[in-house]
């Protein structure tokens, strides 16, 4: 990839499903830069547009007008393959669901993605390990998700996002299924890579206190942008 000043870019993106009289705008004329080692969360009520421009940047969904760029590629052009590449080697996703496989250690949850890449059994569990680490679960690596407690199937869901170094990440109400204490490390930590690594994060979120550790805060409304705030911690 390239050096571009902005890591991504929404250029009048729109986002619409059906047609004529059934048409309904999930995007609408959305105007988006995020700069490389920005921490930003995106806020709205439920419909508001948030999900889905997540998932444009993430290459899940594609546009129905507009541009999006990654690093200055117009990702409109590419192949389904191409997107697919994209997605796989430079963006990593965060759930708030966490998607652990059940019956799965930690460290083989975190291997996935390295698996998907053609690493080797022994550098996949050497990075796994190392990724755990980062995130202060190497004691638990193996311990299936169901072992696990409190914010750490979070962390191990945060491991998996990063191990592969991704230029992004993207979170989807990462704190949503944790209590208030667990929701601040799960925060503190994004914040650390955000801060520590430079990796990029994009968070979607309900909760203001979570949103607070962005360094900018973008707020949608009916499938556009009403207003951006800047106010770090």
């Amino acid at each position: 990839m390239n050096n571009e000043e902005y890591l991504i870019e929404l250029r009048h993106a729109t986002k619409s499903n059906g047609a004529n009289e059934a048409e309904v705008f999930a995007m609408q004329d959305v105007t988006l830069k995020i700069k490389h080692g920005e921490f930003l969360a995106i806020m709205g009520a439920s419909g508001s547009g948030k999900s889905t421009t997540m998932n444009i940047i993430g290459c899940l969904d594609t546009l129905s007008g507009g541009e999006y760029l990654f690093e200055g590629v117009n990702v409109g052009l590419l192949s389904q393959d191409q997107r697919a590449l994209l997605r796989r080697n430079y963006i990593g996703f965060i759930f708030q669901g966490f998607n652990l496989l059940g019956k799965t250690t930690a460290v083989e949850n975190v291997e996935l993605p390295l698996l998907y890449r053609g690493y080797g059994m022994h550098e996949r569990r050497e990075m796994a390990m190392e990724a755990l680490k980062s995130v202060g679960l190497e004691h638990v690596a193996h311990h299936t998700p169901g072992e696990l407690s409190g914010g750490q199937p979070q962390r191990v869901a945060i491991a998996r996002a990063i191990v592969t170094n991704p230029l992004i990440l993207l979170a989807d109400e990462p704190t949503g299924n944790l209590d208030t204490a667990k929701s601040i490390e799960i925060m503190e930590l994004l914040r650390s890579f955000n801060k520590e690594k430079g990796i990029t994060i994009l968070m979607v979120t309900h909760e203001m206190d979570m949103a607070k550790y962005a360094s900018r805060r973008v707020f949608f409304r009916d499938g556009s942008i009403e207003r951006s705030e800047e106010d770090s911690l």
